[in-house]
């Protein structure tokens, strides 16, 4: 129980020291910087439905607060804009849009999954039972939002404006491709595992014959889209928001994406020769047009 309090509060310390800090450049809203504001809201939003959960021991909302998370800091951070600018500039507007369609899409996707599961996953099997344990995986849930959200809420609030040019083409551009490949991506996985003529195989079809986690790739590149937007407006701290995608892409390469997904698919096909090939051809992450033959 110590060690999960323990790492509550570090997780916090630094969700907020980061939100104070890379909101430098943010308007004020209620007296203080807008994006720790925002901080506040993600970590208190956690703990409050961490509530229920717990006492339910349910992680069947997990997702679903997440993407409501997102949601709401946003909400916040255009109310902040509207407060100390009167209004949105186009930058904030298509950003804000690219964070709720996203969240949208990807919330509305994850909680189907989770309840044509069953309502469990299997990721808190063991720390759903454990209130201090599953305390930290809701902080760090905050924590997540806070970070990878991050260049949006600062290009949201941003104190100083700046005109619409490369870095906005460029990066609209590469979150639409980011988007398009999860979405896609996720698309036809479901549609494989819902056809019971697949049941127990792996999935090689689609961009998945392009690499192994097309999805992810997806998300990594759509955040990336976001930072490059938000380049022109960036100064001092505010450029801690470039930890955004690093975030993202650590955390689906290191901590709870790829290696978690190759040891459960090594586990499940490793001693199948179809598989051996597809491992050995499919790129892990970045995309490449499949061979022909």
């Amino acid at each position: 129980m110590g060690k999960s309090l323990i790492v509550v509060v570090v997780v916090t310390a630094v969700a907020l020291a980061f939100s104070r800090f890379a909101g430098s450049g943010s308007v004020p809203l209620f007296g203080l910087s807008a994006m720790f504001v925002t901080g506040l809201w993600a970590l208190g939003l956690n703990w409050l439905a961490f509530i229920p959960s717990a006492a339910a021991q349910s992680d069947k909302f997990y997702d679903s607060v997440g993407a409501l998370t997102y949601l709401t800091v946003t909400a916040l951070a255009i109310y902040a804009a509207v407060q100390a600018h009167g209004g949105l500039d186009i930058r904030s507007m298509v950003v804000a849009g690219m964070v709720a369609i996203w969240c949208l899409r990807l919330g509305t996707f994850l909680y189907r999954r989770i309840h044509a599961a069953g309502g469990a996953d299997s990721r808190f099997e063991k720390i759903r039972v454990n209130p201090p344990r599953f305390l930290v995986a809701w902080t760090l849930q905050g924590l997540w939002v806070i970070l990878t959200a991050s260049a949006a809420i600062a290009i949201i609030t941003a104190d100083a404006r700046a005109p619409i040019g490369l870095f906005f083409f460029a990066g609209s551009a590469i979150w639409l491709l980011g988007f398009v490949f999860e979405s896609v991506a996720d698309a036809q996985k479901q549609a494989y595992r819902s056809d019971p003529a697949n049941k127990g195989k792996f999935i090689n079809v689609g961009l998945w014959r392009w690499c192994r986690h097309p999805n992810y790739f997806g998300e990594i590149t759509l955040w990336f889209g976001i930072l490059v937007i938000a380049v022109p407006i960036l100064s001092g701290l505010s450029w801690l928001v470039v930890i955004s995608p690093i975030f993202v892409f650590l955390l689906l390469t290191r901590i709870s994406g790829i290696n978690l997904q190759d040891a459960q698919a090594k586990e499940r096909w490793g001693d199948d020769p179809e598989y051996q090939a597809y491992r050995k051809a499919t790129p892990a992450l970045f995309p490449k047009p499949p061979s022909r033959g």
